[in-house]
């Protein structure tokens, strides 16, 4: 296998470990919060096949950026519909959050281990460390307020009821100007200053 084949199965693997968290954390919020919906749809899973839109991965294995199939939401199963839409969709990049944590944490636990035996998966290490990396930019690129991303329903909990619905209607062309944005390189800075930022504090959190 040439290097270039292995870090592209690297990356699929990953993009298959990352986008289930993403959704299924979407799923156990709408759960929780009394609609059936989700589970029902047999959402309420890890295994990738339930949530993978396979252009999605590929956009994602390919530029870094890609999606799911949406998790189906019924808000009227909600007491507070709009507050129940916003913790929906926390739910996901806060999952991917999580995830990034808790394998940054096996990483430097392999790396403590290391330190004593002298001996490290390395593969296994670099697959640890990198899908934590992609598992941040989901989390945080999601956190982005521009429909029809997650941020934009957390968001709409602070705005009053007739910009939200302005929102709403028009949540079906933000994803053409998000695939603009992506395009032009706009923001990718920035992007990368907040995956950084957060990469380092959790780095921090368990001890690198």
């Amino acid at each position: 296998m040439t290097p270039r084949m292995f870090y592209t199965l690297a990356r699929v693997l990953a993009a298959l470990t990352v986008i289930p968290f993403h959704e299924a954390g979407h799923a156990l919020a709408v759960w929780l919060l009394g609609d059936p919906t989700a589970k029902r749809n047999h959402r309420l899973s890890l295994n990738p096949l339930r949530h993978i839109d396979w252009i999605g991965l590929a956009a994602m294995v390919l530029t870094g950026v890609g999606w799911a199939k949406p998790v189906p939401v019924n808000p009227s199963y909600f007491k507070h519909p709009k507050r129940g839409m916003a913790i929906t969709a926390l739910a996901g990049p806060v999952s991917n959050l999580l995830l990034a944590l808790w394998l940054l944490l096996g990483a430097r636990l392999m790396y403590t281990r290391a330190l004593t035996t002298g001996d490290i998966n390395e593969t296994l290490f670099e697959f640890m460390v990198s899908t934590a990396l992609l598992s941040i930019g989901l989390g945080v690129f999601n956190l982005i307020p521009i429909p029809p991303l997650d941020g934009s329903k957390v968001l709409a909990v602070l705005l009053p009821e007739r910009a939200y619905r302005w929102l709403m209607r028009y949540e079906r062309f933000g994803i053409f100007a998000l695939w603009l944005l992506v395009a032009l390189g706009v923001g990718g800075r920035y992007m990368s200053l907040a995956i950084r930022w957060v990469y380092t504090l959790f780095c921090r959190i368990v001890g690198f």
